[in-house]
């Protein structure tokens, strides 16, 4: 029988308690949806992917932490995380993993076997991902494809094939990612350098946030060209002015490179995918 104490801990480990993870997993997905039903798509696929979601940015969390379990400890911001302090072990991190996972495939059993075969593409990613930081300085685009295969599966699961403007979207969030990803690197940078794990944010360097800036305006500029070739509505470019504006206050941010700054402006990016969902919404209704 598991007690509460443990039962807080696999919470913990699942990052139940700090959701901004799977938000910012969630809204591409859900952006992904709607483009591929070129408006609203079907409930079934909403609860599917949005459970998917859920599950497998839990999964993430565990192996990351499982990989990471002996350097968490010497960072300030993943000290107490349940593997570094003891309070669950690493059979039991990975039978949790093992058991998210199952979830994960039982789930996606429920679509055609066509994005069955594209979910192995997201396990493979999610394992791999947490050992890149010890190998490469460019973790975060390993992450930003992670955080980005929902959106082939979405339009293979939608319409059983993959046009080309999902794989511009797959680039587009990918691009965000790694943009939003070296925020929260900078956050750690210090002790990171210390300890030998690697990012975009020592990459970098001093250039770090001129790179978040040029990702940015990428990014905004393929999300407007997919945009004008659906032929979305004003609301659609509201809601992409919106994350303009968002964006632009998050390089100012951390303009001084402050850790808690970096962190706020990492948090903030929730709201970046949340405009840009309300504007592909908004934008496919007929006015």
């Amino acid at each position: 029988m598991i007690n509460k104490q443990k039962w807080q801990a696999y919470s913990q480990l699942m990052r139940l308690d700090k959701p901004i993870g799977t938000l910012l997993l969630l809204w591409p997905t859900l952006w992904s949806l709607w483009f591929a039903a070129e408006g609203v798509p079907t409930l079934s696929l909403i609860v599917i992917f949005a459970l998917g979601v859920f599950i497998m940015r839990s999964a993430g969390c565990v192996i990351n932490d499982f990989a990471d379990r002996k350097v968490d400890g010497a960072v300030k911001r993943t000290s107490q995380r349940p593997l570094a302090t003891g309070a669950v072990t690493s059979k039991e991190a990975l039978s949790l993993f093992f058991v998210l996972i199952v979830l994960a495939f039982a789930l996606v059993l429920l679509l055609n076997w066509q994005t069955v075969a594209l979910s192995l593409g997201a396990l493979a990613l999610a394992s791999v991902y947490p050992l890149m930081k010890r190998y490469t300085n460019l973790p975060q685009f390993v992450l930003g494809a992670a955080f980005s295969w929902g959106i082939p599966m979405t339009f293979m699961a939608a319409n059983e094939h993959v046009p080309v403007l999902a794989w511009i979207l797959f680039a587009a969030n990918l691009i965000w990612t790694v943009a939003y990803d070296t925020m929260y690197a900078m956050v750690d940078r210090d002790d990171d350098v210390k300890i030998g794990v690697k990012s975009t944010a020592i990459l970098f360097g001093q250039w770090d946030r001129h790179i978040i800036a040029m990702l940015n305006v990428l990014f905004i500029a393929i999300m407007a060209a997919i945009g004008y070739a659906y032929e979305l509505n004003y609301l659609f470019w509201l809601g992409l002015s919106v994350a303009i504006a968002l964006l632009i206050r998050q390089l100012y941010v951390i303009r001084n490179r402050e850790r808690d700054a970096c962190f706020w402006a990492f948090l903030n990016n929730n709201y970046v995918g949340l405009a840009i969902f309300a504007g592909v919404v908004f934008g496919f209704m007929p006015l």
